[in-house]
C-alpha cells in the first residue's frame, strides 16, 4: 500500500475546521474547484465522505468528527517540528486566519484599531471575530479559537476553562449608566439612586439572565429597577436606549472608545454617568491553549492584543 499524500493533511484540517469546501478554499488561498477536487481525493483516501450536504450547509460526518481533533493537534505539531523556535515569521508575507472568540461589545470598542495594528505589520493576516455562545475551553483546545477574551471571575467564563489555559489580564473596567442625549437624566451629573430606578432598564446578556450586581447593590437601598428589555449585546442595548428613556448598563470602556472614535458623534448622541450604587471592578483578559504558547505569530498577536487594549 502506497504512502499517503501527507500534504492533504493540511486539506483535511482545513475542510473539517471551515465545514465548508468554500471556507477551506479561501483559508488555503485555493479555488473551490481545486478544493472539490482535494476533497474527493480525502474521501478515497480516508474512505469516508467526511462532509454531506444538509440543506444549503455541508456538515461533518461522524467520522469526520472524529479526526477533526486529531488533524488539528496532527498540523500544529507538524509547525512546530519544522518551524525553527526562535524562528519569527515574515509578516510582510505571511498568510493566516485567526480567530477570535469576543462579545460584541469588544469587537465595536478594539476591532477596529486592532485589525489596522495588524495589517500594518501584516496585510495578509486576518482576524475571525466569533460570538461566545457558551463557556468552555474546547473552542480552545481544539484549535477552533485561537484567542479568547472576557471576564475573568465571571460565573462561567475562566471559572470553566481548565487549569491548563494561560490567562493574562489585559484591563480593569466598570459598568456606567448611558441614556440619549435628550433624556431627563441627561442634565445630571450624578443622579441618585431614587432617579436611577425611576426609569426602565435596558441589560444585556447572552443567557437572558436580567438581574446582577447592579440590582443586589439597589436592594441594599430597599430599592429596584425595572428591567423592561433583555439584549444579547451591549450595543444591542445601547441602540434601544438611543431611541427610548431606557438606561443601558454598559462597560466604560465601549463609550471611551466610541467617544475617542466619534467625538462630536458620541457626546451628541449619549450622556454617560457613573451608578449611584457601589459596584466591583471587572478585569477582562485574554486566554489562550498553551500548545499555541511559543508560536511567534500567535505570541505577536497576543502583543498586539496586550498593546491595543491598553493604549
Amino acid at each position: 500500500m502506497p504512502d499517503p499524500d501527507l500534504n492533504l493533511l493540511i486539506a483535511l484540517d482545513a475542510l473539517l475546521c471551515e465545514a465548508s469546501v468554500a471556507g477551506a478554499s479561501r483559508r488555503l488561498g485555493l479555488s473551490a474547484s481545486a478544493m472539490s477536487r482535494t476533497l474527493s481525493r480525502l474521501r478515497e483516501a480516508t474512505g469516508d465522505p467526511l462532509l454531506v450536504r444538509a440543506g444549503r450547509q455541508m456538515v461533518l460526518t461522524p467520522h469526520a468528527e472524529q479526526l477533526r481533533l486529531r488533524s488539528r493537534g496532527a498540523v500544529d505539531e507538524a509547525r512546530s517540528l519544522l518551524t525553527p523556535a526562535t524562528a519569527s515569521p515574515d509578516f510582510a508575507t505571511l498568510r493566516r486566519t485567526f480567530t477570535l472568540r469576543v462579545n460584541d461589545g469588544f469587537v465595536e470598542a478594539f476591532g477596529a484599531t486592532l485589525i489596522a495594528a495588524v495589517t500594518r505589520d501584516a496585510p495578509f493576516v486576518s482576524l475571525r471575530f466569533l460570538p461566545k455562545a457558551e463557556k468552555t475551553a474546547a473552542p480552545l483546545r481544539d484549535g477552533r479559537t485561537d484567542l479568547e477574551i472576557g471576564v475573568l471571575g465571571e460565573v462561567g467564563e475562566t471559572s470553566n476553562m481548565g487549569p491548563e489555559i494561560r490567562v493574562q489580564a489585559l484591563f480593569r473596567d466598570h459598568f456606567v449608566g448611558a441614556v440619549r442625549a435628550g433624556h431627563p437624566l441627561a442634565t445630571e451629573a450624578a443622579p441618585s439612586a431614587e432617579r436611577y430606578v425611576a426609569f426602565g432598564h435596558v441589560v444585556a446578556s447572552r443567557h437572558g439572565n436580567g438581574e446582577g450586581p447592579v440590582d443586589n447593590a439597589l436592594a441594599a437601598l430597599r430599592l429596584h429597577r425595572d428591567i423592561v428589555a433583555v439584549v444579547p449585546s451591549f450595543p444591542a442595548a445601547l441602540s434601544l436606549a438611543q431611541t427610548s428613556d431606557l438606561i443601558a448598563l454598559v462597560p466604560a470602556s465601549l463609550m471611551t472608545q466610541r467617544a475617542a472614535r466619534r467625538p462630536a458623534a458620541s457626546s451628541a448622541a449619549f450622556h454617560v454617568f457613573e451608578l449611584p450604587v457601589p459596584t466591583a471592578q471587572i478585569t477582562v483578559s485574554l486566554m489562550w491553549h498553551p500548545r499555541m504558547e511559543a508560536d511567534p505569530a500567535h505570541r505577536w498577536l497576543r502583543r498586539h492584543v496586550l498593546s491595543v487594549c491598553r493604549n
